[in-house]
């Protein structure tokens, strides 16, 4: 071997400066390595979810923030949940929350709740925006949450619905739930719930003979919109309904009985007046009649003195004739007058006569 180098003898300058920046880009290569990835490489190592030199290059390379993603799996790994940096790092691609996924999973496995990893980051995913976690959704699987009905945010304290007899019942409700992890990505949200146990109670209320039955068996209301199965397509499951409060309100059916009867009077009113006002209208109609008939009756009397004219020029009429037919118009106004005067008159024509 010697005998070899020694016949090989030493080497070119140039290939030795070569070989010197070589090296020295290789020590560079592994410093930078190392004070970007010692410490991390060196936590997920002891921590026993030990990560390769390449996993973090390729984090680095694609822009995703290493010590979240390292930190994420070491969380994982000592909670005893497989979960490796790629699939990590997926989710984070695609816009998840990676700390609330791996957070939502051990709290999902410390309950006993059966959690894939693919599921967690469909509900971070669906819950994005929203204002809600994963994490709050693993919570509420595991403690009930109460849910006030109607909701606060609606500005209504209590829900009004009206008994058969007219009078207003005015009710609150608690909604007990329980989030139900396999619906939750596209089922119902609360306020699906509020409204579904909210058309209950109303239609409970509505089917009661008399407030009272309401009164006294409240109770009556959450068993029956409970037995409806208000939590079906929901993200949640109804584990109880309680009336909170009940309250008694107005007579509605008395003050719409009244309102109903105020408006059949109006309306006679009003079919009063159009009757009154086509018989006014008739009236009118007639007295237009009769004057016009009076008018006809004037025309044909003015014919009279013409035809007598007529009949004097033709000879048909003499002057003794005209006067008999003058006396005899005198005689008639005469009688009519005395007709039209009465016993009266005529008795007080005859005192006068004698005194």
């Amino acid at each position: 071997m010697n005998t070899i180098f020694a016949q090989v003898g030493p080497l070119p300058f140039k290939l030795e400066w070569v070989l010197y920046g070589v090296g020295g880009l290789i020590i560079l290569v592994g410093g930078i390595l190392v004070l970007n990835f010692g410490i991390i490489y060196i936590r997920a190592l002891v921590s026993g979810a030990a990560v390769t030199v390449t996993e973090l290059i390729a984090l680095r390379l694609r822009g995703i923030p290493v010590a979240l993603i390292v930190d994420g799996r070491i969380t994982a790994v000592k909670s005893g949940l497989p979960i490796s940096i790629d699939e990590l790092s997926t989710h984070f691609l695609a816009g998840g929350n990676v700390q609330m996924v791996v957070l939502a999973l051990v709290a999902a496995k410390k309950a006993g709740i059966n959690l894939v990893f693919d599921r967690a980051c469909a509900i971070d995913l669906a819950t994005k925006g929203t204002g809600k976690t994963v994490l709050e959704a693993v919570k509420t699987s595991v403690n009930p949450k109460v849910i006030d009905c109607p909701a606060p945010t609606s500005g209504k304290t209590t829900i009004d619905a009206v008994a058969k007899d007219g009078i207003v019942i005015k009710a609150k409700a608690r909604v007990t739930v329980r989030t139900n992890l396999d619906r939750f990505v596209g089922g119902a949200t609360e306020e699906t719930i509020i409204a579904r146990v909210g058309e209950g109670i109303v239609s409970t209320i509505g089917s009661a003979e008399t407030y009272k039955a309401v009164l006294e068996n409240p109770d009556r209301i959450s068993k029956t919109v409970l037995g409806k199965a208000l939590d079906s397509n929901t993200a949640f499951e109804i584990l109880s309904i309680d009336i909170a409060d009940v309250d008694v309100g107005g007579n509605v059916g008395a003050k719409l009985q009244a309102e109903q009867a105020e408006a059949n009077k109006l309306i006679a009113q009003a079919q009063a007046e159009v009757r009154r006002a086509a018989a006014v209208a008739t009236e009118q109609e007639m007295v237009a009649r009769v004057s016009e008939m009076r008018a006809r009756v004037v025309e044909a009397e003015a014919q009279i003195p013409i035809a007598i004219a007529r009949a004097f020029d033709k000879g048909q009429l003499g002057i003794m004739d005209y006067y008999r037919l003058k006396n005899l118009q005198a005689d008639t106004t005469m009688r009519e007058n005395i007709g039209n005067d009465g016993p009266e008159s005529s008795t007080s024509g005859s005192q006068g006569a004698k005194s």
